[in-house]
């Protein structure tokens, strides 16, 4: 086999990553499938922070009083922006959070038999996997129910969820934020609340000294207001801008630090309203900020830039959310190449109800023991027609032949066997027909 051929060859993780993330810098910095929308943030940041930067500069260059003063606003406002950025990309560019994907489902801790109203399988047509699509698990004494994610195949933690944008389930999920182009998680909640915080700050300050700067004009040019405005654009461009800007970032700031008080998420707000019910989560107010800001950052629980065999992640890709397609044992794998082989042959397609039919849950009604015996199962319909029965051969683990036979067959063998009426006429004798 060629090198090239080898469907186990060695990749980084991030490389056979099936989330819809973006990757730069060998795995370094992980992004959304959104993080264009960052270039957008950085503009409507940096570029007003400049442009005051530039009107307090040309201030201090044209005016000899209040220099020092100049000064300190000038820094103040660089430094604010700069921070800004600095923890819009540290919100945007690392691990929320994500759950390592299994490659396989995880096994029942107890056999399900039969179902219940209030009881939902994953899988209800395949018997030999049953899982409860919701499992109760306890938090803080309180009982907390806990979901099964058909595309990671894993129960999740409690406060985690799947995000549809980044198809990743996130630990304590908050939402996914398409102004930094990325989910907003344990691991990066701190750094959006500093940058939501930050701008306020920012846009603040910039409305605060542009008004200072239109009266100052005012004043030593012995005018009214708008005669002042008048000779400072810039200024009163940067007003209108930060005045409609601070009450987006503003109230988001607001509804943040009222989530961290609380200990909720966005996501366990708009769903649980935890006002009505209580929190299992809450450990005060002071709990709550020392648990935000003063925890240690939990470690992330993948490796991207770790080796794996592609093989794997193939496998695991190719597992479709819905059990009952994708999720399929060896006989049954049999069952249907032999059935499409028997279609191949004589040139006829199979009835719907013989591709979709569930072979486990039928009965062998006769083995061939002898290799020369020929079976021949009769389906009777009606007590009077006998009709040649279908035979569907499977290798059995000790090499012999089984043939699967089966009054189950009968309506879709009936349409099967009456598409192929004229071919039977020559080899089988005329039956009577009532």
């Amino acid at each position: 086999m060629a090198p090239n051929d080898d469907p186990t060859r060695t990749k980084r993780l991030y490389q056979v990553w099936k989330g819809s993330n973006r990757f730069f810098f060998g795995g370094r910095l992980i992004f959304g499938p959104d993080v264009a929308s960052l270039f957008l943030s950085t503009f409507l940041i940096a570029g007003p922070a400049i442009a005051f930067c530039i009107r307090m500069y040309i201030k201090i260059k044209h005016e000899n009083a209040n220099v020092g003063r100049n000064y300190s606003i000038l820094i103040l406002g660089a430094l604010l922006a700069v921070l800004d950025l600095v923890f819009l990309f540290c919100t945007s560019g690392r691990d929320p959070g994500i759950l390592p994907r299994n490659s396989n489902p995880p096994e029942s801790d107890e056999a399900f038999e039969e179902t219940t109203p209030s009881m939902e399988w994953v899988n209800g047509r395949t018997p030999h996997l049953k899982l409860p699509r919701t499992k109760d698990v306890m938090v803080n004494g309180h009982t907390v129910k806990v979901k099964y994610c058909d595309t990671c195949l894993l129960y999740r933690p409690p406060r985690a969820s799947h995000c549809s944008i980044c198809n990743n389930c996130v630990q304590r999920f908050d939402h996914h934020c398409p102004w930094v182009g990325q989910c907003i998680g344990i691991r990066n909640y701190r750094f959006f609340f500093m940058f939501i915080s930050t701008a306020t700050m920012l846009c603040l300050h910039v409305f605060i000294c542009s008004w200072i700067n239109l009266l100052e004009k005012e004043a030593d040019s012995d005018s009214n207001l708008w005669k002042a405005m008048s000779h400072d654009v810039l200024s009163v461009i940067l007003i209108v801008y930060c005045f409609i800007v601070v009450w987006f970032v503003g109230g988001l700031t607001v509804f943040h630090f009222y989530l961290i008080c609380t200990n909720q998420t966005t996501y366990e707000n708009f769903r649980y309203r935890y006002d009505k019910k209580e929190n299992p989560y809450n450990k005060g107010t002071a709990g709550n900020l020392r648990e935000m800001f003063f925890s240690k950052m939990p470690p992330s629980l993948n490796n991207f830039r770790s080796f794996v065999e592609e093989s794997e992640h193939i496998v695991m890709g190719s597992m479709t959310p819905n059990f009952a397609e994708g999720e399929i044992s060896s006989k049954e794998k049999i069952d249907i190449e032999m059935g499409n082989r028997l279609a191949e042959e004589t040139g006829n397609s199979l009835p719907e109800i013989l591709r979709n039919l569930d072979f486990d849950d039928l009965e062998d009604e006769m083995m061939v023991k002898n290799e020369g015996e020929r079976p021949m199962d009769s389906l009777f319909m009606e007590g009077q027609d006998v009709k040649q029965s279908a035979e569907i051969s499977i290798p059995g683990d000790d090499g012999k032949v089984k043939t699967n036979n089966s009054a189950a067959f009968q309506n879709g063998v009936g349409e099967f066997m009456e598409s192929q009426t004229a071919r039977n006429e020559t080899d089988t004798s005329e039956q009577p027909r009532m």
